[in-house]
């Protein structure tokens, strides 16, 4: 065996040891550990997003343990602020009088756990972005070297809107994977209660040190790739692009902004990981890149209104099966497909999508979808698009 497949077998090795002991304490979620891992392999980091109590923090905090890394949790809350995550300088007294000191904050870990992350305010969320791309922190004009290999594991709630504050693009481009968690299936619910209501949980061990760990994070970049396979990655970011040399007309038609080559650096550096897992040392197929690119990608491409997104899609799909058949299927709420662009032009300062949501807010007479007369203003606003709306 050469020298070359003993390190690959010692990567699937590891990998496989790690996540074993991850799911003595997380049940099934099999896609969203190994994407997970995949992160800390690939040097990135990971955004699990998934109602409350799908087991988000007990996972990041599973992965810790089963790590010999430092780690450190920080718990987002709106009167958060950026000294309370990067640390400050503070005035000392000794006996050669008083000096300035810097106390490092949690950000001075490997792996950091951001739990609900956009429930901070954009100015402290925004303390994140040096360290999660230079992995450094810059305090006083000071500029202090993060501990490798470091890691940004954050968690946060798609339900609740109220006192949370969306990531900004910025921020959610320095996330290698968004990942989504869902419910657990009728046997891993019950497992689940097997272990936290009858004393079956096995403890975790440490299985990886951070020598380890850069390890196989160089022996993934040291992965070839065909270059038919890269051009194919290329392709599939430049097609996430409006008004692109690969854009479809739907990218054309509702995307403002495409992928960034961060999209690109991802999909090639998942797909290495994944063909060291299959025992290959090239990634040479398409398909390895392909479920990559989905989970990257799709939240990559800015839609003209993100709310009302689903309701372009169903829009241009009832455009294609006929009006009559969208009446019957369309959900409470949703734009009619025959009149949202004709009576957008009604709307003065607000985007067809936008327009179309508000109309069908004015017909509906569902609760929430009243429109509210709001202090300050001439006209009234649409609790649904919360815009303006000149037409009501």
């Amino acid at each position: 065996m050469s020298q070359t497949e003993q390190l690959m077998a010692k990567f699937r090795e590891d990998f496989e040891r790690t996540r074993r002991e991850i799911q003595k304490a997380v049940v099934g979620h099999r896609e969203v550990v190994d994407g997970v891992l995949t992160c800390l392999f690939a040097n990135g980091h990971a955004l699990l997003e998934g109602v409350p109590g799908l087991g988000k923090t007990l996972l990041i905090r599973s992965l810790s343990q089963a790590l010999t890394l430092q780690f450190s949790r920080i718990q987002f809350t709106p009167d958060l602020m950026p000294a309370d995550v990067t640390g400050t300088t503070i005035v000392v007294e000794n006996e050669r009088g008083r000096e300035f000191q810097f106390r490092k904050g949690p950000i001075f870990s490997q792996i950091v756990l951001a739990d609900e992350i956009n429930r901070a305010t954009p100015k402290t969320q925004s303390s994140l972005l040096e360290a999660m791309q230079e992995r450094s922190v810059t305090v006083g004009g000071v500029t202090h070297e993060l501990e490798r290999p470091f890691f940004v594991m954050a968690t946060q709630n798609p339900v609740e809107q109220e006192g949370t504050y969306p990531l900004p693009e910025a921020q959610l481009d320095r996330f290698f994977f968004k990942l989504e968690v869902g419910y657990s299936s009728r046997e891993e619910l019950a497992e689940i209660l097997n272990r936290t209501t009858a004393g079956a949980q096995e403890p975790i061990q440490k299985v990886l040190d951070a020598q380890g760990i850069i390890m196989h994070q160089k022996l993934v970049r040291a992965v070839r790739i065909d270059a038919r396979v890269q051009d194919y990655a290329v392709r599939l970011v430049l097609a996430t692009h409006p008004k692109g040399q690969f854009a479809t007309p739907n990218v054309n038609r509702f995307l403002r902004f495409g992928a960034s080559p961060r999209a690109a650096q991802t999909i090639v550096l998942a797909g290495k990981v994944h063909a060291l897992l299959d025992g290959r040392p090239q990634a040479s197929l398409p398909a390895e890149l392909r479920g990559r690119g989905r989970r990257r990608a799709h939240r990559r491409g800015h839609p003209e209104h993100r709310r009302d997104a689903g309701a372009v899609r169903r829009v241009e799909q009832a455009s294609q099966a006929g009006n009559s058949r969208w009446r019957a299927a369309r959900p409470h709420g949703a734009p009619a497909a025959h009149s949202w662009r004709a009576r957008a032009a009604t709307h003065q300062g607000s985007t067809a999508v936008e327009a179309a949501t508000c109309l069908s807010a004015r017909r509906s007479r569902g609760p929430g979808h009243r429109p509210a007369r709001r202090r300050g203003f001439g006209g009234k606003r649409c609790r649904d698009t919360r815009t303006r709306c000149r037409s009501t």
